[in-house]
């Protein structure tokens, strides 16, 4: 893609302002964060000379020069990924994704995608998610694996959407948590948002969050961790995984909210030494969207799914059901 050439003379009014904040206001396109970038990689030149500090005070009649290479944008291709198949029909399909494959195209994650690997298998997906979308009506994190449903059709994607808004389907998904639950069973009702201190994660607020039910159902103990059945009533972005490490009881193996901390002050030495087994056989958290049910937007049954446990969740229960029988 083209460069942009973008050239200012500094007025009087804009006189003694941050190079950052006016630029950001002479090109609104362009994020702050990518002007701040731009300015300490030294791609703008004020006066003829590099300026790599965004709190620079800019004077009047300073003339402002950036070249700007536009980032290209974002498509999805159809490319020959293998998928598990579960079900499917001319209408939709239900998929188990494997842990480590990211749902759709993103930043930093062009390619190699559960929407590029469908663009290859089907002729046609829904529109409504977008072109870097397709047919996703639902998602799982990069390393959740499971069940998800996937729309080839607008009339099914739409149907479906309204069934997760009513809260008609449903969702089981097995974990393993650190420590134990208050109760062998209960609800953690919460609300989700943008994380304050990191806006690439998500946290219980006060204010300004949506709604939030997860339902949960201890199945086995072990020390020093706990085997769950977990049911969504909502379908926020990690909201298990925020959840249940509000509670602090991360879910094992979560580098993203604790569930890779090994507690060492907190466990004694045969708990330690099964932890850390447990951490050496999964690198990712040990959560698996284990059953599906919805109705069939046309054919009107309910549709029903399992999927087995993933082969690093089974290696975790083995090492920690073993030790916990010695």
């Amino acid at each position: 893609m083209s460069k942009k050439i973008y050239e200012f003379t500094v007025d009087q009014k804009s006189s003694d302002e941050r190079l950052d904040q006016y630029l950001g206001k002479q090109i609104e396109e362009l994020s702050r964060s990518r002007l701040k970038k731009a300015i300490k990689s030294g791609e703008v030149l004020v006066g003829g000379s590099e300026v790599r500090k965004a709190a620079y005070r800019v004077s009047c009649g300073e003339k402002i020069f950036l070249e700007f290479t536009p980032p290209s944008p974002m498509e999805a291709f159809p490319e020959d990924i293998p998928l598990s198949i579960v079900y499917e029909d001319k209408d939709l399909l239900v998929l188990d994704k494997p842990a480590g494959l990211v749902v759709h195209p993103a930043p930093g994650h062009r390619s190699g995608t559960l929407v590029n690997a469908l663009l290859y298998h089907c002729n046609d997906l829904s529109g409504i998610g977008g072109v870097l979308r397709p047919g996703i009506v639902h998602r799982l994190d990069k390393d959740t694996s499971g069940l998800l449903v996937v729309a080839k059709n607008d009339e099914i994607h739409l149907s479906l959407s309204r069934q997760l808004m009513e809260r008609t389907v449903s969702r089981v998904y097995h974990a393993i948590v650190w420590g134990r639950m208050p109760r062998g069973e209960g609800v953690i009702d919460f609300p989700i948002g943008r994380s304050r201190r990191n806006r690439k994660k998500m946290a219980v607020v006060k204010s300004g969050g949506r709604d939030a039910v997860t339902s949960y159902n201890v199945m086995d103990t072990y020390q020093p961790f706990q085997y769950i059945e977990v049911k969504l009533g909502t379908g926020r972005t990690h909201q298990i995984r925020v959840h249940f490490s509000y509670y602090g009881r991360p879910i094992l193996g979560d580098p993203d909210y604790g569930g890779r901390k090994l507690r060492k002050w907190e466990l004694p030495d045969r708990e330690r030494k099964i932890a850390q087994k447990a951490l050496s056989v999964i690198d990712r958290q040990a959560l698996h969207a284990a059953e599906l049910s919805f109705y069939h937007p046309i054919a009107g049954r309910k549709m029903n799914f399992k999927t087995d446990l993933p082969d690093d969740f089974e290696s975790v229960l083995s090492v920690i059901r073993e030790d916990d029988e010695i």
